[in-house]
């Protein structure tokens, strides 16, 4: 599992090329407004591919090569999947709230894309306006652009300083992907069943929903699972914990480089899945962002350290850009870690400062 991520311990600079390439070996990277240290899909490719500009995946999405949407949660994805989210688009839109801003604000919905026929790709400050407050201060205009995308008529075109821009899809979306007949359900969980396979190293059924979040449960997936073994594109692995078996591929073995010192992305794809995570590693991840600070045991923003195949520890990390300095707050160290993990944390942490264009960490 750890050796099919790719994780890199040495420096290098990364092209359009690579983080597409990267992209296309996870599957899915999660996207997260949170910046303490960088963002989520920065942290998460960096991880394995290295250093890159920011512009790269703006204009990722604007080639086509690339898009976004749901998946785990909102994701970067390989543009070859494009015909599989068809269904998700057809459908209800992501958790009801989107869909209900098509009848809300129906007076709305033309004058949108009235004006990103004209003038092209557009983000929610574009149309001006105040939202309601609460979490997401959505103004009617957003909710009208979300819900567009929800339903795959707008697509993300680009970021700018991470807030997105919509187009028409067909300016954005390559016309081969669009001109793709929707395939069955029955094809696109298998498919994405084995996508999320190879590129996790090895699931169980559960962590396969889980992978792309999806609904219905265990008579939804399980035998389309069962058709995959049956047709030798996945192998059924019994482990020794008595749980629920894994599903690998055909040739997968018990081997591969083990990760150097990282310290990973809180919404890295190899932590995504808790239950799975503390049953392979009995590492409990905890994402502590969202709790008041008196209620925070490891720190406000933490990279889990990961070396080897262990999880030694979580970092409570801040990149001060002004100062040019990579901040690791505080170190907890797992129990029962065996010596003192300072020497790897710091390789990590050097690592992580370089990529992010720093100077110096200070532990």
């Amino acid at each position: 599992m750890v050796a099919t991520q790719g994780f890199s311990g040495r420096f290098r600079r990364a092209d359009a090329d690579d983080v597409e390439g990267g992209i296309r070996r996870l599957s899915a990277v999660q996207l997260d407004s949170i910046s303490t240290v960088d963002r989520a899909h920065r942290l998460t490719l960096s991880s394995r591919i290295g250093a890159f500009d920011e512009r790269v995946v703006t204009d990722l999405l604007a080639a086509g090569r690339i898009f976004e949407y749901w998946a785990h949660e909102a994701c970067l994805l390989p543009i070859e999947l494009w015909p599989h989210f068809r269904r998700a688009m057809d459908g209800s839109g992501h958790w009801g709230v989107h869909d209900r801003a098509l009848t809300e604000h129906a007076d709305l919905v033309e004058p949108v894309l009235e004006r990103i026929r004209a003038e092209g790709p557009l983000g929610s400050r574009d149309f001006g306006g105040v939202g309601s407050g609460g979490m997401w201060n959505r103004t009617p205009a957003k909710a009208v652009l979300e819900a567009l995308w929800d339903r795959g008529t707008l697509a993300i075109a680009s970021r700018r300083n991470f807030q997105r821009s919509y187009d028409l899809v067909e300016r954005v979306i390559p016309r081969a992907a669009l001109e793709r007949p929707v395939p069955s359900e029955d094809e696109t969980l298998r498919e994405l069943a084995l996508s999320a396979v190879t590129a996790r190293g090895a699931l169980t059924e559960a962590a396969i929903r889980e992978h792309w979040r999806w609904k219905g449960g265990r008579a939804r997936l399980h035998h389309r699972v069962e058709a995959l073994v049956a047709d030798g594109r996945l192998r059924e692995v019994q482990v020794d914990d008595g749980g629920p078996p894994f599903y690998v591929l055909p040739d997968a073995e018990l081997d591969g480089a083990p990760a150097p010192p990282t310290l990973l992305c809180p919404f890295d794809n190899l932590v995504w899945d808790r239950p799975l995570l503390e049953r392979v590693f009995g590492f409990r991840h905890v994402i502590e962002v969202y709790k008041r600070e008196h209620e925070r045991q490891f720190g406000y923003y933490v990279l889990p350290l990961l070396a080897g195949d262990r999880f030694l520890g979580r970092a409570d990390v801040k990149a001060d850009r002004a100062e040019g300095v990579l901040r690791v707050r505080r170190f907890t160290p797992e129990a029962g870690v065996r010596g003192d993990p300072r020497d790897r944390l710091e390789r990590a942490a050097a690592r992580l400062a370089r990529v992010l264009g720093l100077e110096r960490i200070e532990l």
